[in-house]
């Protein structure tokens, strides 16, 4: 929540179903892998369909790298595929994304 803009990564229900469940839990108790991984999928900046791609500090601090072209794009180093992109919200442009993304350790 914020003032924005943004640009969001956001994995889908089916994403967040690809963490083994015991893995799921430890990241869910630890607040802050958690927040280290959430804020890993923002950019603080809205980015529309047609300009996205390339490298972008995201509000975690990490590098992410972002591929392709419109409507076809992959985030992160493990590819995560995007699923739905440019959904407009009050403050943020959305990409549903097929994986959570991992910031580099």
């Amino acid at each position: 929540n914020g003032p924005g803009p943004f640009t969001v990564f956001a994995p889908t229900n089916d994403a967040f179903a690809k963490i083994p469940a015991d893995q799921l839990d430890a990241i869910l108790a630890d607040k802050e892998q958690l927040t280290a991984i959430l804020t890993y999928h923002v950019i603080g900046e809205k980015i529309e369909p047609a300009d996205l791609g390339g490298s972008y500090t995201t509000v975690n601090g990490a590098e992410l790298e972002v591929s392709g072209d419109a409507p076809s794009f992959e985030v992160g180093a493990d590819g995560a595929t995007v699923v739905c992109s440019g959904v407009q919200t009050a403050n943020a442009t959305v990409y549903l994304i097929d994986s959570v993304l991992l910031p580099p350790s």
